[in-house]
């Protein structure tokens, strides 16, 4: 299974569009933290853990919330 860049960076993009909504929360802090995330996900190689991580993004783009 090969992840497309695109879905990636729509993820990515997506995830800060929803942090530019935010009211109550330190909107720097929150896009900060986004890129880290994504950064130290950038050598991930394992199918596997790419998928959780895709996943992992999706899910808190429809629950607004980290799971």
């Amino acid at each position: 299974m090969s992840v497309a860049r695109s879905e990636v960076l729509r993820l990515y993009k997506s995830i800060l569009k929803y942090g530019q909504e935010l009211k109550y929360t330190d909107r720097d802090f929150f896009k900060k933290k986004i890129r880290k995330e994504f950064r130290s996900c950038k050598s991930v190689e394992s199918p596997e853990e790419i998928k959780f991580h895709i996943d992992r993004a999706k899910a808190f783009l429809q629950y607004k919330r980290v799971l």
